[in-house]
């Protein structure tokens, strides 16, 4: 059997790992949909749960496979081993266990072994001297304001930046819509050694028939200020601005006024360390608003500052309108894009 068809046999279990939303199958989903998931197929391999949560705002669905198809996936100055140690190095420091999984396992295809066993540990010193090695200890460093820093490959910044955009993003969507592993919840987790291969391949195997740049829908705006970074490379720079658009247009329709203003002041402030370990943090920072703008505001601050911490009970206490299922969709990715968008910013050669 083709990698291809391995793909579309997988689509189902795929949507099967959805939680909170409802999944949104091929058939029955609209155009714009439709055109994404066949899109994804073919040049990623496998519907990517990560996206196919997204499929309830398909416009923030869009987006988003413009930011990884062009960041991730389209051949540049940057090898696909380099752009998946970023993607796993990112994955470790934000707790999101199933895209350690995903990329350390796309990594083992791409890599010797020990590099991938030792990206998936974190230890990042373990991997022998040489660009791997720089481009995952830069990517963890990157998560905190005073350790961040440029790039060490100066021509390939605006990839590998554009890489760690995209995971600080999906780390948090995924922690809201996704478990801890890439299986069906009623797959034991021992079934993963059996799966991370194929997935593996399928993606590997994908990777020969993506198309040149600039084929993902693209907004054609230039990036916001702190997106600059992106600048020379047209079609990640295209891709991180329909990002930040889509992702700034959900917010204004998701989240009160007093709550998107409440997560800016909360992000100029953070210096991108993990709040907690309890909740109460959240708790004070939501005091000022309205006690019918505290859901959101709980659920934006979890996402943003700690989406390992967000429960059953908080997307439960959202008011009905915000309950629906494209609101939840586009006030969690406004939410996760804001902390992605304020991460990265550290590491831009300007911020150095």
């Amino acid at each position: 059997m083709t990698a291809r068809l391995v793909g579309r046999a997988l689509r189902g279990l795929s949507l099967a790992q959805l939680r909170h939303v409802t999944p949104v199958r091929a058939r029955a989903a609209p155009p714009g949909v439709r055109r994404v998931y066949r899109a994804v197929e073919r040049e990623f391999g496998v519907l990517a749960p990560p996206l196919a949560a997204h499929a309830a705002a398909p416009a923030t669905l869009a987006a988003c496979w413009a930011l990884l198809r062009e960041t991730l996936l389209v051949p540049g100055a940057a090898s696909r081993e380099a752009k998946e140690a970023v993607a796993a190095a990112v994955s470790v420091g934000n707790v999101c266990p199933y895209c350690v999984t995903m990329h350390a396992g796309a990594l083992r295809g791409l890599a010797a072994g020990p590099v991938a066993r030792a990206v998936e540990r974190g230890a990042f010193e373990a991997i022998p001297e040489g660009g791997t090695r720089a481009v995952a200890g830069w990517a963890a460093a990157g998560a905190r304001r005073d350790s961040a820093g440029p790039p060490p490959f100066p021509a390939a910044a605006p990839e590998l930046m554009g890489v760690a955009l995209l995971l600080h993003y999906l780390n948090r969507v995924v922690n809201v819509f996704l478990g801890e592993l890439p299986l069906p919840p009623w797959a034991p987790a021992r079934t993963m050694g059996a799966v991370s291969p194929v997935l593996a391949w399928v993606i590997r195997s994908a990777g020969r028939r993506v198309g040149p740049p600039g084929r993902a829908p693209a907004a054609g705006a230039a990036p916001p200020p702190d997106l600059r970074w992106a600048a020379g490379n047209g079609s990640v720079a295209r891709a991180v601005a329909e990002a930040a658009l889509a992702a700034e247009a959900a917010g204004a329709r998701a989240a009160p006024l007093a709550v998107r203003e409440l997560l800016a002041g909360q992000l100029a402030d953070w210096d991108g360390r993990p709040r907690g370990p309890s909740r109460a943090w959240v708790d004070d920072a939501v005091a000022p608003l309205t006690p019918g703008e505290r859901p959101a505001g709980r659920v934006a601050l979890l996402v943003a500052l700690a989406s390992y911490q967000v429960t059953d009970d908080d997307l439960a206490a959202l008011p009905e309108p915000a309950r629906d299922e494209r609101a939840l969709v586009e006030l969690v990715s406004w939410a996760a894009m804001a902390a992605a968008r304020t991460v990265v910013a550290w590491s831009a050669p300007e911020a150095a």
